[in-house]
């Protein structure tokens, strides 16, 4: 029986990401750690600043989506969701320095809506993480 059992194991490709994807995790850890962490108690101008930032984890994770085949359409739809956006935001982050005021309303709104784009992008995020990959994440060698 343990000489079946090992040869069923040892015909696995072991080279395929192990399942949960670990370091699409971390990723989405540390994008979430940096949401969180970025804005708090902050104006709207200054948060505006910790969501430019956001954008260098946004991109590793979705590098990490197309390296694990993951892609779907309700990632990418959140992340045209953040492009737009962090559009809006640079957008009123403008207008609030041309009137020298921190705590423009619409820059608060923009701000608010970008952090929401990003919840959403890291519900996305979880969710393709949570799905099988198509082979179990074993292939016969």
């Amino acid at each position: 029986m343990a000489v079946l059992l090992f040869l069923a194991t040892g015909c696995t490709d072991d080279t395929a990401p192990a399942w949960g994807y670990p370091e699409l995790g971390a990723t989405a850890g540390s994008l979430s750690r940096a949401l969180d962490e970025g804005c708090a108690g902050a104006s709207p101008e200054r948060c505006a600043e910790d969501l430019d930032r956001l954008g260098v984890l946004a991109d590793r994770a979705f590098a990490q989506v197309l390296d694990h085949r993951l892609l779907d359409a309700a990632y990418v739809d959140a992340g045209n969701e953040v492009e737009r956006t962090r559009e809006l935001r640079r957008a009123a982050a403008v207008q609030a320095r041309m009137r020298r005021d921190p705590y423009y309303v619409p820059l608060g709104q923009a701000v608010e809506a970008e952090k929401l784009a990003y919840r959403r992008l890291l519900a996305a995020l979880e969710h393709v993480r949570a799905v099988p990959p198509p082979d179990g994440g074993t292939r016969p060698v």
